[in-house]
């Protein structure tokens, strides 16, 4: 009976949920490791996510001859240089603007009503509104209720600001090693692997490490530009707050498909504040350069390396945003191409042993 391969399976099944009810039930031991795990965990995620936008540069200078660590230093100097740039030359209009917004916030419900007004008691377009007078009045309610929703974040102001202090004392040290010492996880991974798949997990472990590369480099790059052709026609058309709006699409738009619509959502009211035409041209303006992100830039610059279904991109946000809030969606298209990976290559595995087993004669058997 000890054999038989399905008595182990369910002894192994057994052992494993018993395992996982006597965890529950000492559960409180592990809070300290959590809460630790849990401050550390958007710091962990920032410092991984510029350890693969950086670590093109470290060995770019280590191939001229310049140590790592030098190397680590002489990249924060630049950031330090382009940081400096940026409060000069930018941060003084983008400080500008949103105080602007800031102040002009409690008259963005007037504001909208108000063109509501006008479009209804315009001939071309009250035969839209006929037979629903009401359409600014439930308008001016949601945006209301957005506003006030606004306003009683802000009285968390001090919880997030205490987050990016330990966001930005901790970043730069956790980066540092990161890309000091990165090179020295896979060894330590691979380590952990049974001897008889250490190559395939060594191949799994580099697959895992160009997703996840290409796909951040070529993301960010990708939304930086997009926000750079926002601005630019932002400025054509004469949309106000037309750098800050901007600024709020770049990381909106990390978020797949769903961030572009969040994204426009503050735009378009911001244009049809100032008139509907200017809406419309704000629109227009979005759409272009989506297109241009979409239909131009990412297949030259993604090419086949995204090989995800837009709507197993839209599954994975929804159910990411579900269980783990805004963090779950950032995360979902990541976690989603290291499973897919890990997957296809253990049944890959598995079906390469069979047909091995398969191909032995009986006599090779003896």
């Amino acid at each position: 009976m000890l054999q038989s391969k399905y008595f182990r399976t369910c002894l192994s099944i057994i052992a494993f949920l018993t395992i996982l009810y006597l965890g529950s039930k000492v559960f409180f031991l592990f809070n300290p490791v959590l809460a630790i795990l849990n401050l550390l965990l958007v710091p962990m995620m920032l410092s991984g996510f510029m350890y693969y936008l950086l670590r093109p540069l470290v060995k770019f200078l280590e191939k001229h001859n310049l140590n790592r660590a030098l190397s680590i230093l002489l990249i924060y100097l630049v950031f330090i240089g382009l940081f400096v740039l940026f409060w000069i030359l930018v941060w003084p209009t983008l400080r500008e603007q949103f105080q602007n917004f800031i102040d002009n916030m409690p008259y963005l419900v007037q504001g909208i009503q108000d063109q509501f007004t006008k479009l209804q008691s315009d001939p071309t377009f009250s035969r839209f509104f006929k037979g629903d007078t009401d359409l600014s009045v439930r308008v001016s309610e949601y945006l209301s209720n957005g506003v006030t929703w606004v306003t009683n974040s802000m009285s968390n102001l001090i919880g997030v600001i205490s987050s990016i202090v330990v966001i930005i004392a901790t970043l730069p040290v956790i980066l540092y090693y990161m890309l000091k010492d990165g090179h020295k996880l896979s060894p330590i991974l691979q380590s952990l692997i049974p001897r008889k798949y250490r190559k395939e997990g060594q191949v799994i472990l580099e697959d895992i490490d160009s997703a996840l590369s290409g796909f951040i480099v070529t993301r960010v790059l990708l939304n930086v530009v997009l926000g750079i052709m926002l601005y630019i026609g932002f400025l054509i058309i004469g949309l106000p707050y037309s750098l800050l709006l901007a600024v709020i699409s770049i990381p909106l738009n990390f978020i797949p498909y769903v961030g572009s619509l969040l994204a426009a959502v503050p735009v378009v009211i911001v244009g049809f504040i100032e008139s509907p035409s200017m809406a419309i041209w704000s629109l227009v303006i979005i759409v272009i350069a989506q297109q241009i992100q979409d239909n131009v830039l990412s297949p030259i610059i993604y090419g086949k390396s995204l090989d995800v279904h837009p709507l197993t991109t839209v599954v994975l946000v929804l159910v990411g945003g579900d269980f783990f809030g805004i963090i779950g969606v950032l995360i979902a298209l990541p976690v989603y191409m290291i499973a897919k990976i890990i997957f296809l290559r253990i049944y890959e595995i598995v079906i390469a042993e069979r047909v091995e087993e398969i191909q032995i004669t009986p006599e090779e058997k003896l």
